[in-house]
């Protein structure tokens, strides 16, 4: 993957509206790291992007002083590398080895998260994710993937909010934030969004009988990267390095 650039939009309304509707405690460096997260979990700015300093403060009306805090904000939760290769400051990369590694912890995550579910969600909590699977179901009958992907993000939410935890809870939402553009690759792939569907129906199915060991290995099973799955992931990731050449 060689992007040289991050794609940037002709305007910055996110950062706009949230300094409109900034609360107390929050700073002009808290909101563009925000605007700054949001362009690159989304693949907006790729992996190896070079963030130029004194491009992102022309491009979002602000000093270099904010964006010098963003970055280093940025580069604390792992999404913005400080000293690439290349010299300067660019979107992390994440390595294939550690990108597979990333996956399997998310498994074991994820699982314990379906299994606190199963022993602690209560019934609105279980009729959130409910809703949402069958929103899945209709949204993939209907072929808009791009919004499959949304809505599957806010399963994935509803089913941390219901293991009812906090650290985990937090842990697991900042790995998969950390993964977030690479996952778009393995739920693309084709089939992925079918199998989806009823890779949930398991989760939701243990979590509804209250049984823990099945929830935590459904979940695991959901999540985790399988032999085909990592070769369809390498193989979109080649694509887009050949077509980055």
């Amino acid at each position: 993957m060689e992007p040289n650039e991050p794609e940037m939009a002709a305007e910055p309304p996110a950062l706009r509206g949230r300094e409109r509707q900034r609360g107390k405690g929050a700073t002009l460096s808290d909101e563009l790291k925000d605007t700054l997260e949001d362009l690159i979990v989304s693949g907006v700015m790729k992996p190896g992007a070079r963030l130029d300093e004194a491009e992102l403060a022309e491009r979002f009306k602000v000093s270099r002083t904010p964006v010098r805090e963003a970055l280093k904000a940025l580069a604390a939760t792992g999404l913005v590398d400080l000293r690439s290769r290349q010299g300067g400051v660019c979107v992390a990369r994440i390595s294939l080895p550690m990108l597979i590694e990333m996956f399997q912890m998310m498994a074991v995550m994820e699982g314990l998260c379906a299994k606190f579910a199963a022993r602690r969600a209560t019934e609105v909590q279980k009729q959130r994710m409910s809703q949402l699977h069958d929103e899945l179901t209709s949204i993939l009958a209907s072929g808009d993937h791009s919004r499959f992907y949304d809505v599957n993000q806010d399963f994935h939410d509803a089913l941390y909010e219901a293991s009812n935890t906090h650290y985990l809870a937090e842990q697991t939402r900042a790995l998969r934030k950390r993964v977030r553009v690479y996952r778009r690759y393995v739920t693309f792939q084709p089939g992925r969004m079918t199998a989806t569907i009823g890779e949930h129906g398991a989760i939701l199915d243990a979590i509804r009988r209250n049984d823990p060991g099945a929830a935590f290995n459904a979940a695991i099973d959901h999540v985790s990267l399988l032999e085909d799955d990592i070769v369809d992931l390498i193989a979109a990731l080649s694509e887009q390095d050949n077509g980055a050449a």
